[in-house]
């Protein structure tokens, strides 16, 4: 039976489907990367370095666009820009099987800016649907939720593209986009509240520097930190199994830590009072630094890996929770953006800063330099947090609601 938390959260109005709905709209964003590579290496006949620069282009065009397309739906309305972002994801994606790979190269970075941003609509209709006191609920069983896509939807994307073929897979992608488009083009689920939204509460669209101030860069930081850390990690852990000949065990470890986070999520979303989204990715750092002193075998390593991921889910949780209590209404969907922003540039700064570590020192100094990188960024934010006069400390439902957006 579920807590009372997550019980109240999904007996709201809309919520509940809104969150199977986006669910499975992420499917698509889950397996997107390594069906690219895949069809840029086995059908393209390319290699990983040529794969790699269409990944990289994509995930720029990305965080340019997360927060650019936020800024449109505060502007225009989230239907005018899921018509023009999911046809121009649609048309991308069913015609990638038939472009050469120069034009491949070429439309990947405006494909990414003109993506729909499925992670941070997903917080922009929680935020909307949800009182503030409950969103803690809510943005866990979210974030539990995107976790568990990505167990589902590579899977499914390489038994397609194994049994099928590549061109099969990208055009599936297409049409799910399209048909997930669709769906929240005729919903048009809401991105204020009813009160945000009623006539005597609109105002102006505030200054960026009036609303991007310490307190939200200290909570972006915290982001990319946090995905600093989980991919650097992600990337020791593969360099370790390698090494030590367990490679095959590589899935069985993943899935260990995918529970774990599970778990922890759970208990985070249902408690009344959690720990700061500050002091949650200070201990997921700080946990994975000694990771490598027990490095094998695979078991034991899957079980030193547990406590780091017990944060993981909650941190991520947090982190959206913080985004959507400080930006103000009119601007939520820039702000959402920035978020999404940020979690791309942890990936973009962890991939290549541990891969470093790992190349010239080893795996073991490889899990080490996730914790440390993500330390440093989340102290980063810290700093910021405490230089704007606001400190992020613990709170419950009640205190909550007593911060202005």
């Amino acid at each position: 039976m579920l807590p009372q938390a997550y019980r109240r959260v999904l007996a709201l109005p809309r919520v509940r489907t809104t969150i199977l709905m986006m669910f499975v709209a992420r499917l698509p964003m889950t397996a997107m990367g390594i069906l690219m590579t895949l069809h840029v290496v086995h059908t393209l006949g390319k290699g990983y370095a040529e794969a790699g620069l269409v990944g990289t282009a994509t995930t720029i065009g990305g965080a340019l666009g997360a927060p650019a397309v936020g800024r449109m739906i505060d502007r225009f309305g989230l239907r005018r820009v899921v018509a023009v972002c999911g046809l121009c994801s649609t048309l991308y994606w069913v015609g990638v099987p038939h472009l050469p790979y120069l034009v491949l190269v070429v439309f990947a970075a405006p494909a990414g800016l003109l993506a729909v941003p499925a992670n941070s609509l997903t917080r922009q209709f929680l935020t909307a649907l949800v009182p503030e006191d409950q969103r803690r609920a809510v943005f866990t069983l979210d974030t539990i939720l995107a976790e568990t896509s990505f167990i589902f939807g590579p899977a499914l994307i390489v038994f397609v593209t194994t049994q099928l073929s590549s061109a099969v897979a990208l055009t599936g992608i297409g049409c799910c986009i399209g048909l997930t488009s669709l769906a929240l083009w005729i919903t048009n689920l809401p991105v204020r509240t009813a009160e945000e939204a009623a006539p005597g509460e609109q105002v102006a669209r505030p200054r960026m520097r009036t609303w991007l101030d310490g307190r939200l860069v200290a909570a972006l930081l915290i982001s990319v930190g946090a995905l600093f850390t989980l991919i650097g990690t992600e990337l020791a852990l593969i360099a370790g199994m390698g090494a030590s000949g367990e490679t095959s065990w590589t899935g069985v470890v993943f899935a260990m830590m995918s529970i774990a986070s599970i778990l922890g999520g759970f208990v985070h979303g249902a408690v009344r009072k959690s720990l700061s989204q500050a002091l949650l990715a200070g201990l997921l750092g700080l946990l994975v630094v000694p990771v490598g002193l027990v490095d094998h075998p695979w078991w034991l390593l899957g079980i030193a890996l547990i406590p780091m991921n017990l944060m993981c889910t909650p941190t991520l949780a947090a982190c959206a929770e913080t985004v959507s209590r400080l930006a103000p209404a009119r601007v939520r969907g820039e702000a959402m953006g920035l978020q999404d922003s940020a979690t791309r540039l942890g990936i973009a700064l962890g991939n290549p800063v541990v891969g470093f570590v790992i190349d010239n020192a080893s795996h073991v100094w490889g899990f080490a330099a996730a914790g440390l990188g993500g330390l440093v960024l989340t102290g980063a934010g810290v700093l910021c947090q405490r230089r704007s006069g606001a400190t992020d400390r613990p709170q419950t439902p009640a205190t909550e609601a007593e911060v202005p957006a």
